[in-house]
């Protein structure tokens, strides 16, 4: 057993070398010699004190009332405004780096993102309330809003959606994305930050929605579990290599419904006004308004012989 013990010990120094070997060999996948990354930590707690901003009462602080939430938001708000501006300001420097662009000051550069950022965030509450009672209107196992804020991931994957977007306008790269991959290891829904979506929007159940960066989604827009707004097919350059910034996800414009396992891909595709998308639909060109779009009726077919009846049949 000792000599087993030994024998581990003496080969570690040896598997060290050969890991430390590969940073150099595969350079791209380490972050060594540069400065500070964002932190996940750092972010999640953002999301989290964000999350307390915006639905106060129902997160970590409860029996807040109008006598001490001022107090409560403002501390928040101070605690956000600080680390908004360390994150963003490495998230920056970072960026810069590996393009080679140069930046003077990233703190006040990154103090003020921060700023504008916050500021967005009383209209966002608004369009946030309109989002949970959309859900409301459209699902009627949901009871209320506060049902809704509690319990649809569909209402948490959009918030932070919503709040990811408005730091993707402001270009700071990284921490949209991170916030939104949070989003999507949490509840199962992954929408890219840079896609554009209108007010009340409502995912119901959400497992499984992919919402990709160029998509245009308009107002009053509902999707269910297991929709796919993605790209049909990715340009190349003469190269071979990807071409980006061009739009490569469908639009879906105001009042379209889109049930579950429904796929529409491809930047040149649109869908009208209040036209709805059946479930497990394929689309890959553009759909007129007011349409109503479904497959074939498939054929069912059950067989068994342990019940009285017909041992089989077509529905």
């Amino acid at each position: 057993m000792a000599a087993d013990i030994r024998l581990k010990e003496s080969s570690l120094p040896s598997i060290t070398d050969r890991i430390v070997a590969t940073y150099v060999e595969c350079g791209g996948i380490h972050h060594l010699d540069h400065c500070p990354l964002p932190s996940r930590e750092v972010i999640i707690r953002m999301i989290d004190d964000l999350h307390e901003v915006l639905y106060p009462g129902f997160s970590r602080r409860q029996n807040l009332h109008l006598s001490n939430v001022e107090y409560h938001t403002g501390a928040l708000l101070v605690t956000l405004h600080d680390s908004l501006t360390e994150q963003i300001s490495r998230a920056l420097k970072h960026d810069c780096e590996a393009h080679g662009t140069p930046l003077i000051d990233y703190e006040q550069i990154g103090q003020r993102k921060a700023v504008q950022f916050l500021e967005t965030l009383p209209d966002l509450r608004r369009t946030l309330a309109d989002d949970a009672q959309s859900a409301v209107d459209g699902d009627p196992a949901a009871a209320d809003t506060t049902e809704v804020v509690f319990c649809y991931p569909g209402l948490l994957a959009i918030t932070i959606y919503r709040l990811a977007h408005e730091l993707h306008k402001l270009d700071i790269p990284l921490i949209p994305r991170m916030m939104t991959e949070y989003a999507h290891s949490k509840t199962g829904i992954d929408i890219h930050p840079g896609a554009r979506i209108g007010k009340r929007f409502f995912i119901d159940h959400g497992t499984g929605v992919v919402i990709g960066e160029t998509c245009d989604i308009g107002q009053d827009v509902k999707l269910y579990q297991g929709v796919t707004l993605g790209a049909l097919s990715f340009p190349k350059d003469d190269a071979g290599n990807i071409i980006k910034g061009q739009k490569r996800h469908p639009t879906l414009k105001d009042g379209v419904v889109v049930y579950a396992n429904a796929t529409i891909l491809g930047g040149d595709t649109v869908v009208g006004e209040n036209t709805v998308i059946g479930s497990s639909v394929w689309i890959t060109s553009s759909v007129a308004p007011n349409m109503v779009v479904t497959l074939e009726k498939p054929n069912l077919r059950i067989k068994g012989t342990g019940l009285p009846g017909p041992s089989s049949r077509t529905a």
